[in-house]
């Protein structure tokens, strides 16, 4: 089977790209002449915006966390509350927009992938509101960190198939994701939920996510009069970062900075190499396969990211830096306990970090975080972590 690398399509600097089997880069190419046909048509924006609006419940607020900013010191801090959108985070953003596509395209079925179990019940929602069948592949490790969201899958109709191979985490998850899609791609709609794969996906995530950004720079303006300092959001495969960035990137003045897990340090430690068909910055072992992480965030677990990221800490654009489980855990308590709002471990990487800028930084200045998600479906898993 020979391999397909479209040189001209998809890429950010050297990353991105399509390194796929020449009939998975036919469906891409049918993905992506259907993406650029309805992506600015006015009738798909407008049923865009109403399921946003109705269903999703967007535009969602730019909070101020007055009892956090009080307690820390030093800069402004908002919260941008994807934890507040129907399903508890920033993935039915994309769930939505790509369902649509799916729905003009003739697809019956519908797969995706799962770390932590948010982008499943998105698919699995949107699946449901529009009566198409859906897989979700869920590493078996993931299946047992987040019970609650496999039931949830199963509650809204969709079939959870466990991944033992490998490490059965992301990584696995989605391997066995694009297996199907090889071999069912007649009647398959493969919905990937994150900033990753083979052109067009990274480009098609950050233009639905990119609505998080375009909320929030109005938002701040309305607010303060001023764009913020910086912009924060925690970074797995870098789908909620894209699109709390998206419409910042031009403002060089603001800080873009993206959290990992120490854990997990893709942007941090790794280096190019090609994974689930794109070209990205990736932690490889030494004998340059992808290298096992683990983060107590399982939505975090996975070692490539997104390649506009790639290419921003390449060229300076964004930062990357890390952030320990245990100062996740931390952060999970004190926004619960100082702002009645229990963050998703993965977000609760971003505001982890967004203190420690905030302390270094003036009254003047003014922090953005996305709270990327809600922490319900950590509650029990933090709770055991705790009692240990």
């Amino acid at each position: 089977m020979s391999i397909t690398n479209s040189e001209t399509k998809g890429y950010f600097g050297e990353f991105g790209g399509s390194f796929i089997p020449d009939d998975l880069q036919h469906v891409m190419n049918i993905l992506e002449e259907n993406f650029l046909r309805y992506k600015d048509d006015p009738t798909f924006q407008e049923e865009f915006k109403f399921y946003l609006k109705e269903y999703v419940g967007r535009e969602n607020p730019l909070t101020f966390a007055e009892n956090l900013t009080k307690q820390v010191g030093g800069a402004k801090i908002y919260l941008k509350r994807e934890d507040l959108n129907h399903t508890g985070a920033h993935k039915i953003n994309n769930a939505i927009g790509q369902i649509l596509l799916a729905k003009r395209m003739g697809a019956k079925r519908i797969i995706a992938e799962t770390g932590a179990g948010q982008h499943g019940v998105a698919t699995a929602t949107a699946c449901a509101m529009f009566g198409m069948d859906c897989v979700i592949y869920m590493g078996k490790l993931d299946t047992q960190r987040q019970a609650l969201n496999v039931f949830r899958m199963e509650l809204l109709g969709a079939k959870v198939v466990p991944v033992e191979k490998g490490q059965g985490r992301l990584k696995d998850a989605v391997d066995a994701a694009l297996d199907d899609l090889v071999e069912n791609y007649q009647n398959t709609f493969y919905l990937l939920g994150s900033a990753v794969g083979p052109h067009p996906y990274p480009t098609m995530v950050k233009h639905f996510q990119a609505i998080i950004s375009e909320e929030s720079k109005r938002q701040i303006l309305e607010k303060e009069g001023k764009l913020p300092t910086a912009v924060v959001a925690c970074t797995g495969g870098g789908s909620n970062a894209i699109g709390a960035f998206a419409h910042y990137i031009d403002d060089e003045n603001v800080r873009l900075i993206g959290v990992e897990p120490e854990e997990a340090p893709t942007l941090s430690q790794g280096v190019p190499a090609v994974l689930h068909g794109f070209k990205c910055i990736t932690l490889l072992d030494e004998q340059g396969e992808p290298k096992p992480t683990f983060s107590i965030a399982a939505g975090l677990d996975y070692p490539g990211v997104g390649p506009e990221h790639s290419y921003m800490k390449v060229n300076g654009r964004a930062e990357y830096v890390t952030i320990k489980g245990e100062e996740a855990l931390e952060a999970f308590q004190v926004l619960s306990k100082t702002e009645g709002i229990i963050p998703a471990l993965e977000s609760s990487h971003a505001v982890a970090y967004a203190v420690k800028l905030a302390k270094e930084l003036s009254a003047d200045d003014v922090i953005i975080v996305n709270l990327s998600g809600r922490g319900d479906k950590d509650v029990e898993q933090v709770f055991n972590m705790l009692k240990k």
